[in-house]
């Protein structure tokens, strides 16, 4: 679940192929000043003799129910009371709505994932962008365990990054046997010893800032594998450990970056990616 770029440096993970009937998650994310975005599409690999084959069974019903789960979860990040038609009634009725708790939000998820015999991903988290930051203060989990809980709703100007995740199987998370290769620069301070240490975060502040990249990325992968070990251990650089289901089963998700914006005169709400401009 958690992104996997194999490797060109190494034999063995350069071999890596994927095999027909899988479910691949493709996720692109890029930044402009400071400001991310992310999309996160799932696909099935088609066979080479049938590449149009239709998608039927269990991965069909799984592809459905994060369909319908993540446009839900869209619908219910639009704060409540913004009406872009209706009476004065209409509006103060609206304006006086509440927004869902997070345990709502859960609640209406899983009932669709269960529709479809699929059970959503622990923990999956939809989170608040900030300049510079990814994971910001507020956040939305889906199907909490451990303890955790997210903390805030969204508001009118906020952007977020809103993920659903299901699976076929227990909805469980475990670390796969696979190499991290997603990494990212933290905020602490830490005096790294070894020169290649220090030439492969001066590399990652230079390009990357505090935005995830690949180890493919990197000037030099091997190189780069050896200074990313003193960062790491250091805790200047976070890695991101590839995780899977628990049980082996196919996992879909959906990532979408939205903005929220809403003007009064006229009134207009535009729910997408980075929100939009104001109409005429």
């Amino acid at each position: 679940m958690t992104p996997y770029t194999p490797l060109v440096s190494d034999a063995e993970e350069a071999a890596t192929t994927l095999k027909a009937g899988e479910i691949v998650k493709i996720q692109l994310g890029a930044q402009i000043d400071g400001f991310g975005t992310i999309v996160c599409d799932s696909i099935v690999v088609p066979s080479k003799d049938e590449p149009k084959d239709e998608i039927t069974g269990r991965e069909a019903d799984l592809l459905l129910a994060t369909y319908y789960a993540n446009e839900l979860l869209l619908r219910l990040m639009l704060p409540p009371g913004l009406l872009a038609t209706g009476s004065e009634e209409e509006k103060k009725a609206a304006a006086a709505e509440k927004p869902p708790t997070q345990s709502k939000i859960s609640s209406l998820i899983e009932k669709v994932a269960k529709a479809y015999d699929c059970n959503v991903v622990e923990n999956t988290t939809s989170w608040l962008f900030e300049r510079n930051e990814i994971e910001g203060k507020k956040k939305i989990i889906l199907s909490p365990s451990g303890g955790v809980k997210g903390e805030g709703t969204p508001e009118v100007g906020e952007v977020w990054g809103v993920e659903v995740g299901l699976s076929l199987g227990s909805g469980k998370v475990k670390t796969l046997p696979l190499r991290p290769t997603l990494h990212r620069r933290t905020t602490t301070t830490y005096i790294l010893k070894r020169p290649s240490s220090r030439q492969t975060l001066s590399e990652i502040v230079k390009k990357f800032g505090t935005f995830p990249f690949s180890l493919r990325q990197l000037d030099d992968e091997k190189a780069g594998k050896v200074g990313l070990v003193e960062c790491v251990r250091g805790g200047v650089v976070r890695q991101y450990e590839p995780s899977g289901d628990a049980d082996g089963a196919p996992v879909c998700r959906l990532l979408t970056t939205i903005g929220k914006y809403f003007w009064v005169q006229p009134s207009y709400t535009c729910i997408g990616p980075w929100g939009g401009g104001l109409f005429d």
